[in-house]
């Protein structure tokens, strides 16, 4: 239930709400991808939802429209794909549940839903059948319906797309007929070969779509440029990918990158397949969130298809998130080491870094810092000696006991050997920054030898950072200006989300972007020098006093 039409005023559409009864959802008309979409709870916020979802409408859509409906708590996003010729013919290939979420945005989609019995099945598919048919629809689509968790039986027709949905190939894959074609095929005049009882599905399929966000942090869009990639290959594996070694991903636009889809004879065997194929994707040099989607299909919610739009929102905060340890750091000492001792032009017996001193071999020393998502990094420095030669060395971790390790490099795979414990791992090197990708986990870490050792002075300095690449689109102080801890300072947008960055002690602002300035993830914008108590003017008594203590002396 909800209310829809052309030039709704906000009183028309606040005696609809009031007539429906709360909760509902204001979303906008004029498009998707959960931009503008407000709950409202009670009748006390309902004037100032409307009105901050209009402009958020105009803002994204350059329409103001907006319109309510009926807002279910457990809601599961279930669609139907449909096709249709230009001679009657009208056949839904099944449908796809798509209720993992962030943001209304869509994560993981897989065919068949999970929750749906066949009479269920059979009454959908036949709503989104009459759905295309009532408006005489040609071509490839997508009927959206919410359905109730706890129950199931009772589905809203919510919205469709008279286009191909990013999540089209879990359904190539379950039918095995191919939309892309036959969208081209009916566009072009042709008959549909097949009927509705050859659209029966085969299998299960599931597809994660890879995003160039940070999880751990709000799920920010990020950017950079790839420095690294590996996609996934075999049996029941389907990757789409815009993504080659060099390319600059920009917080401007979507942040998708790929999808990798599996399919498998059932749903257990799908979850399966796709989560050992997450853990060869590797992409460096952009944060993603390849780690959550591999954690996220281990969920025991999840694994047992108990899902609704809400579930990622409720368990993110606890996924546990893989953590820095002495093994990352030794196994990224000792592919420095190695990279180091096979540099080309280290041919010369005297340029070998093995620390050959009178008395003994000194170590390679290694400092090593985790880099942060959005370039924050972690203020905590690991130092990791190594001896010896990549195939016959010795390594210690912090002062820690030497241990025997071995590391062969074979192209961007390393394998290093510990304590006689082997692991094989994706790397890349870029500047001073190490990236290794360990299954669906990837850290970026940097070799601080070569950079300065931080000061007491410049640790003392607050510094504002950008989060994420974007723009800035508000100053709210100026330069020179005082504030206290707390103060907004500069405001980035990203894909249409605005980070506020604060203050963090009382002082003076000093400005490093302008209005209007597209900055990068880690980027300086601001800095906050705290105040500091006025050196006394020395007087003819303090002078006299300095001489007198000085003449004491």
């Amino acid at each position: 239930p909800g209310l829809a039409a052309p030039g709704l005023t906000d009183a028309q559409l606040a005696a609809g709400a009031i007539a429906m009864g709360f909760p509902i959802l204001i979303k906008p008309s004029a498009g998707g991808g959960g931009k503008g979409m407000h709950v409202v709870t009670r009748q006390s916020e309902l004037l100032g939802s409307l009105a901050t979802a209009r402009r958020e409408a105009a803002s994204s859509f350059g329409d103001d429209s907006i319109f309510i409906e009926r807002y279910i708590s457990t809601p599961r996003h279930i669609e139907v794909q449909v096709l249709a010729d230009r001679f009657g013919s009208v056949v839904h290939l099944g449908e796809r549940e798509c209720s993992l979420q962030r943001r209304h945005q869509k994560v993981i989609e897989e065919a068949p839903s999970p929750l749906l019995d066949q009479s269920t099945r059979a009454r959908i598919g036949e709503a989104a059948c009459e759905t295309a048919r009532s408006v005489g629809y040609e071509g490839v689509g997508t009927v959206e319906f919410i359905v109730a968790a706890d129950h199931p039986g009772d589905f809203y027709f919510m919205e469709m797309n008279t286009r191909l949905q990013v999540e089209h190939p879990v359904t190539e894959l379950v039918t095995g007929i191919d939309l892309v074609e036959w969208q081209l095929r009916v566009a072009a005049g042709e008959r549909l070969s097949f009927g509705q009882q050859d659209g029966v599905g085969n299998g299960h399929a599931i597809e994660a779509r890879i995003y160039a966000e940070d999880p751990a942090h709000g799920f920010l869009p990020t950017g950079g440029t790839i420095a690294g990639l590996r996609e996934p290959e075999g049996t029941g594996i389907r990757v789409d990918s815009s993504m080659i070694d060099g390319l600059t991903v920009s917080s401007q636009y979507d942040p998708m990158l790929a999808k990798v889809i599996a399919w498998a004879p059932d749903r257990a065997s799908a979850l399966r397949r796709l989560g050992a194929a997450l853990g060869r994707t590797a992409v460096h040099g952009v944060t993603t969130n390849i780690e959550f989607l591999s954690l996220l299909l281990r969920d025991g919610d999840v694994a047992a298809g108990q899902l609704d739009t809400g579930l990622i929102e409720r368990i993110a905060p606890a996924l546990d998130f893989a953590q820095p340890d002495d093994r990352l750091f030794t196994r990224a000492a000792l592919i420095l080491h190695a990279s180091t001792w096979r540099h080309p032009d280290r041919g010369s017996l005297w340029q070998k870094p093995n620390g050959w001193r009178i008395g003994g071999s000194a170590p390679s020393v290694y400092r090593l810092q985790v880099q942060g998502s959005g370039g924050s990094d972690s203020a905590d420095t690991t130092e990791v000696c190594v001896w010896g030669s990549p195939d016959q060395a010795s390594v210690s971790v912090a002062g820690g006991p030497r241990l025997d390790a071995v590391t062969i490099i074979d192209g961007s795979d390393a394998l290093t050997c510990i304590a006689g414990v082997g692991s094989t791992v994706f790397f890349s090197i870029r500047d001073d920054l190490l990236t290794i990708s360990d299954g669906p986990v990837t850290w970026t870490i940097a070799d601080l030898r070569s950079r300065p050792r931080d000061t007491a002075e410049q640790n003392s300095t607050p510094e504002l950072r950008s989060p994420m690449p974007g723009s800035v689109v508000a100053l709210s102080v100026s330069d020179g200006e005082i504030v206290t801890a707390g103060a907004p300072v500069v405001v980035v947008e990203a894909m249409k989300m605005e980070h506020v960055l604060r203050a963090t002690t009382d002082g003076i602002v000093r400005l490093d972007v302008e209005l209007g300035a597209q900055v990068t993830g880690g980027q300086l914008l601001a800095r906050v020098v705290p105040h500091e108590v006025p050196a006394a003017h020395p007087s003819a008594d303090t002078g006299s006093a300095l001489t007198e203590e000085k003449a004491g002396q």
